[in-house]
């Protein structure tokens, strides 16, 4: 399992400030969108902010009415306010619970789809570096807890904020000079949460980079069940992942400690106030300065003013970790893709669309057949300074059938991912029809592209739903048609449901051998100009790919088609057979001239054929026996 620790998940907390204001305001923007929702929000928790600190103002007129005149007090006026206000406090607080609610869902929604979708414009490198438990860990916990802290934070702050300047109005209207003893101790308040920002940060950081590891590991761990098993690794893995999770308790414990500190240091400060605002409040009713009722008040609205700073207290350390979780899901948010369409393409495509004129197909899509592709002095790396690919230099026309062999790892896959755009060049270059592609859109290039990997993806869903992924407007008629065609409707036949058998996740209802018959189904339906086989007829028995050779050929018919493939039987028709080794041409040829020139494919020919020829004979005497 992957131990890489990516550089989205290297922290340092010395490296940048505590609260990240740019990053937070580009989240609010989240919520901005819905400003009904949000205005009522914020209306609410002001209302709720504001009437908290009138209980004790209405028990203190209260108090002054029974002393002032005594069993004459207007007693019910008091209860029927009071009861008011309980009902408007009430409903105030019901309605911004249900708003928050409501903001949270839709933020969260927002961002993940944002994030969803910037996904599928990223390059194959980006995934190359980063694993699915890696970015599962973004769209799920990160954005849980992220959209939690724009909302419910956000309410509290408000909130807060309000409950805050109305007490402290009450505070200085009741007495300024006991509020002034009572705020001594704010500076120190402020002071320790400047200390505390930004080790809490850190260690919030630490406890996401691991948490990412840990799903990786668990995604890792699921998806290679079988092989684990198959090689006894059990324990191994369990070590590995124990050190994982080691390493997150103890990042958590340092994250926890420092907010189990802070918070009672904002608590203790705020008992110090209300205890110096006790003394020096008493030593004045003694002077008769004040009186018995406004002492009593001010003590009552003295709790109030502490409380918002408590909460926002255990609001702070949410708001760091959220922050870490910001940093993540904007990493994937604001990823810029390696591979894009430039500006020129870009305005282009712009411009032709306004245009409605037949051009833009050459831009984005379309009827334009595609008469050639030429690769010239094209080399390419993973890292720069390691080639994998080095001066391929090929010209493959319109109808033509291109098949690439050689030992593994030589760079045969590699080369047609490159042809396709997956990857772009280091140096040289891909024309189509004497163009750059880099000169044409992504849309244009991957929607006349139709591949057929080793390893067959099949999505959750039903068989019908698979096949039609090639092309999401074909008709049933179509779908069963291109079934046809890949000899893969007489099993869907036997299937309890026929097309509409639901194939389970990746499809685990299904063996290899059909889940590639229906990737075959799902190319011939797509119908595209350019089809790669990669190693395709692997996954299927000799039998199976004698019976859908037909359907190949009439695949690979009018097309421009590269085949990669290690049975060297399956490509004696290629028009063009290129042996490819350590990334380079090494030969090329069709079968004969490359079996007359007695080079390294008439070598791997002669190999396979005497292998094949041992496998008949062996099979021969075993049913002669």
């Amino acid at each position: 399992m992957s131990d890489l620790l990516l550089e989205d998940d290297q922290f340092d907390p010395t490296a940048a400030p505590p609260v990240d204001w740019g990053l937070w305001r580009q989240l609010f923007q989240y919520v901005t969108p819905y400003k009904r929702e949000l205005f009522f929000l914020i209306l609410a928790a002001i209302i709720t902010g504001v009437l908290e600190p009138v209980y004790a103002l209405i028990a203190k007129w209260l108090l002054d009415d029974i002393v002032a005149n005594g069993a004459d007090a207007s007693i019910v006026m008091w209860g029927v306010i009071f009861v008011a206000m309980v009902l408007v406090l009430a409903g105030s607080v019901g309605f911004f619970l249900y708003l928050t609610n409501k903001l949270r869902v839709y933020a969260s929604y927002d961002l993940r789809i944002d994030a969803f979708r910037n996904l599928q414009k990223q390059s194959f490198a980006y995934f190359d570096k980063r694993p699915v438990g890696w970015l599962v860990a973004r769209l799920t916990s990160d954005c849980e807890r992220l959209t939690n802290i724009l909302c419910w934070a956000l309410l509290d702050i408000i909130w807060g904020v309000t409950m805050v300047l109305a007490t402290s109005f009450a505070l200085a209207w009741l007495s300024w000079k006991v509020t002034l003893v009572m705020l001594l101790v704010m500076p120190f308040i402020f002071w320790v949460s400047a200390k505390f920002q930004r080790s809490i940060l850190g260690s919030a950081r630490e406890v996401r980079a691991t948490n990412s590891r840990i799903t990786g590991s668990f995604n890792e761990g699921i998806m290679g069940m079988e092989t684990s098993k198959v090689f006894v690794q059990e324990r191994a893995n369990a070590r590995k992942f124990g050190a994982q999770t080691r390493q997150m308790f103890k990042a958590s414990v340092r994250n926890l400690t420092l907010a189990a500190i802070y918070v009672p240091i904002i608590v203790t400060a705020s008992s110090v106030s209300y205890g110096l605002a006790l003394a020096y409040g008493g030593s004045e009713m003694l002077a008769g300065s004040i009186a018995v009722t406004t002492l009593i008040t001010f003590m009552m609205l003295v709790t109030h003013f502490f409380e918002p700073f408590e909460l926002v207290g255990n609001w702070f350390a949410e708001l760091q970790m959220a922050q870490a979780s910001a940093e993540r899901v904007l990493s994937i948010i604001k990823a810029e893709p390696e591979i894009s369409d430039s500006t020129s393409v870009q305005e282009a495509i712009h411009v032709h669309r306004d245009a409605r004129t037949d051009s833009s197909i050459a831009f984005d899509g379309g009827a334009h057949d595609i008469q050639e592709i030429e690769l010239v002095n094209l080399s390419f790396g993973y890292e720069n300074d390691r080639l994998v690919l080095s001066d391929i230099n090929l010209k493959v026309e319109r109808g033509q059938t291109i098949a690439l062999v050689g030992p593994t790892g030589g760079g045969k896959t590699t080369l047609v991912n490159v042809m396709c755009r997956f990857y772009e060049p280091t140096s040289g270059g891909v024309y189509f029809d004497g163009v750059d592609y880099r000169n044409r859109s992504q849309h244009w290039l991957h929607s006349n592209l139709g591949i057929v990997l080793q390893q067959a993806h099949v999505f959750s869903g039903t068989v019908r739903d698979n096949i039609r992924y090639g092309k999401l407007d074909a008709t049933d008629e179509e779908v069963a048609e291109a079934a046809r065609l890949a000899e893969a409707h007489d099993f869907i036949s036997e299937l309890e449901n026929g097309f509409d058998t639901e194939v389970g996740e990746g499809g685990n209802r299904l063996s290899a051998g059909e889940k590639q018959l229906l990737s075959f189904a799902r190319a011939i339906l797509a119908d595209p100009q350019i089809l790669v086989l990669d190693e395709a007829t692997s996954s299927v028995d000799t039998e199976t790919e004698q019976r859908i050779q037909h359907g190949i050929e009439r695949m690979l018919s009018g097309r421009i088609s590269f085949i990669i493939a290690h049975r060297l039987t399956t490509i004696r028709n290629a028009h063009l057979i290129v042996f490819i080794d350590d990334g380079r041409i090494i030969e090329a040829g069709s079968h004969e001239e490359l079996l007359k020139s007695r080079g390294r494919y008439f070598e791997l020919y002669a190999q396979q054929s005497m292998d094949q020829s041992f496998r008949a004979a062996w099979k021969h005497e075993s049913l002669s026996a």
